[in-house]
């Protein structure tokens, strides 16, 4: 998700100031994307300056709130009709750790990959800790984050799991150099036994 489609969403709800949309922003997500109110306010500019929301006079507080525009509500709109493409996700760095662990000399990817599994073990455990509990009907959009970054947990665990494995088979797999030595004494045995029956 964006922040600016966050903040539509959000905006769709009503009128809101810049301290108001951090707060929701962070309580929706379940406190796994924290913003700092400089990176809302910022945001909030764009979206001005794109037609999509607009600025309301300041409030006695001195505080000056947003509402979303008819371009807002269109743009948000097609946001919930479209799928979130594979390519607009950041791209997984631990994937990217563990080919370049394996082509990087000295590096141990047994040990990278077993400090990763602990390490998302360890999340694992603290989410599945967190979704104890009855939800109420206001925590199921909590509910839904903190569910689906269990599922996450869970996919990475087996995919490390997978890694180790292919890891076994790979170590299990003989290397070119015993390929070649094997061949080469191959070919000295045949040419000794040549020797011996000339």
């Amino acid at each position: 998700m964006s922040v600016r489609h966050g903040l539509l969403a959000l905006l769709e709800r009503g009128a809101r100031y810049g301290y108001q949309l951090r707060t929701e922003f962070e309580r929706a997500t379940g406190g796994t994307w924290p913003l700092n109110i400089g990176q809302v306010y910022t945001t909030l500019s764009r979206l001005e300056r794109d037609g999509l929301v607009r600025a309301l006079p300041n409030n006695d507080g001195g505080q000056r709130p947003y509402e979303i525009t008819p371009g807002g509500r269109t743009e948000l709109a097609l946001w919930f009709a479209s799928p979130v493409e594979r390519g607009d996700r950041p791209r997984d760095e631990l994937a990217i750790k563990l080919a370049l662990a394996l082509t990087t000399p000295g590096v141990d990817v047994q040990a990278v990959v077993q400090t990763q599994r602990s390490a998302t073990m360890l999340t694992l455990q603290e989410l599945t800790r967190l979704k104890t509990g009855d939800p109420s009907p206001a925590d199921l959009a909590w509910r839904l984050v903190l569910e689906a970054m269990v599922f996450q947990a869970e996919a990475e665990v087996r995919w490390l799991d997978h890694c180790e494995a292919s890891l076994a088979r790979f170590a299990g797999t003989p290397e070119t150099s015993t390929v070649e030595d094997d061949q080469s004494t191959v070919d000295m045995d045949a040419a000794d036994t040549r020797e011996r029956t000339r």
